[in-house]
């Protein structure tokens, strides 16, 4: 096929060569061609005839078509494979499963001409250092057991949205004390603290619509501590934290993988079950450390609100949960201490079983803290 850009060299060369001959010889085309050329004075670009007839009967008939119109209009989702099968059942020998391909085409034209219109998505540009994003997530279907009971948990999911450097630690709900041990255990493992962090409308760090303040005053503490700025995505709109919503999937795909080279879901403890992830997320970050650049982080963590403290305990004490708003007291049993008069002994937090009238505090589960 003759280019426009021969033809152009040709009109050169017709005024410096003597035979037509040589001219079409150097422009790469046949003297019969560059005789046209040089006839029609048009470039071949500019010859080209659209091609806008049909070469054979339309195979869809048109009654049919004004069906397969009202039907789309008033169901957005249907599939044309399905209004075909349709016509098929109806007209019998009419319509051969070779025309599914040319009826599927026809309705991909009509959707983006007459169909209504798709909804705009804006690309999301980050910069080293700057994004984090968080969110919740349950484990429930990797059916991981300790000591070969179901190990129902969650896991709160941190990801920096450039570099995808991501860790997660194992919680049981979505409070306040799971997002702020789950974000400061993130930052500190990071090694510091990225400019923004954008969650969803959690209530933990979300006032509902109408309150002055947008976030929560724990939250806001906890963002004033690290020096972060915090954003929330809209309702109802969870592709404005896509990144975090498809590692989510990227994650347990992983872990699920990870698990099947184990040989095993069951683990002996909770400890060997997270030290487990904790391998398993150093070695996705393996490649992703030289693009990180956060901001350095304070000179020491922030007390989650509802953190136990404990100076000592006895055989029968009481467990103060600070801050809370009012301060409650919980009673606790120690096992490993025999007498009231014994020496007092520092409670280790993994030991304690809370109960506040025989309800589990949101900060503990029913394996412990």
């Amino acid at each position: 096929m003759v280019t426009d850009n021969q033809v152009r060299i040709l009109m050169k060369l017709i005024n410096q060569e003597k035979l037509l001959k040589t001219a079409a010889a150097k422009a790469g085309m046949s003297e019969k061609t560059a005789r046209k050329y040089r006839k029609s004075g048009k470039l071949p670009s500019q010859c080209r005839v659209v091609h806008d007839w049909r070469t054979r009967p339309d195979p869809l008939d048109q009654e049919d078509w004004h069906w397969v119109e009202e039907v789309l209009d008033n169901n957005d989702g249907i599939e044309a494979k399905t209004l075909f099968e349709v016509l098929q059942h109806e007209h019998p020998g009419k319509y051969q499963d070779g025309q599914l391909r040319t009826f599927q085409r026809r309705v991909k034209l009509w959707r983006a001409l007459k169909g209504p219109g798709n909804e705009v998505f804006f690309p999301q540009i980050y910069k080293p250092g700057e994004w984090c994003e968080s969110d919740f997530t349950h484990m429930n279907s990797l059916c991981v057991t300790i000591n070969g009971v179901p190990f129902d948990h969650m896991l709160y999911h941190f990801v920096l949205c450039y570099c995808n450097w991501e860790t997660g630690t194992v919680c049981f709900s979505e409070s306040y004390e799971s997002l702020s041990s789950g974000l400061q255990n993130a930052l500190w493992k990071l090694g510091g603290v990225p400019k923004c962090h954008r969650t969803d409308n959690l209530t933990s760090a979300v006032n509902k619509v109408g309150s002055p303040e947008v976030f929560t005053d724990n939250y806001r503490g906890l963002a004033g501590h690290y020096g972060f700025e915090s954003q929330k995505i809209q309702p109802g709109c969870p592709n404005e934290n896509g990144d975090i919503e498809q590692r989510h999937h990227r994650l347990k795909k992983a872990i699920d993988q990870a698990l099947m080279l184990r040989g095993s879901r069951d683990f002996a403890s909770r400890d060997e079950y997270e030290q487990f992830l904790a391998k398993f997320f150093d070695q996705l970050n393996s490649g992703r450390r030289e693009r990180l650049s956060p901001s350095p982080y304070p000179t020491g963590p922030i007390l989650t609100s509802g953190t136990p403290t404990i100076l000592s305990a006895f055989s029968r004490s009481y467990l103060r949960i600070l801050p809370t708003p009012y301060h409650l007291d919980y009673g606790i049993k120690l096992p490993w201490a025999s007498t009231a008069d014994e020496t007092a002994q520092t409670c280790p937090l993994s030991r304690v079983y809370a109960i506040c009238k025989g309800t589990p505090h949101p900060c503990f589960s029913d394996r412990g803290f």
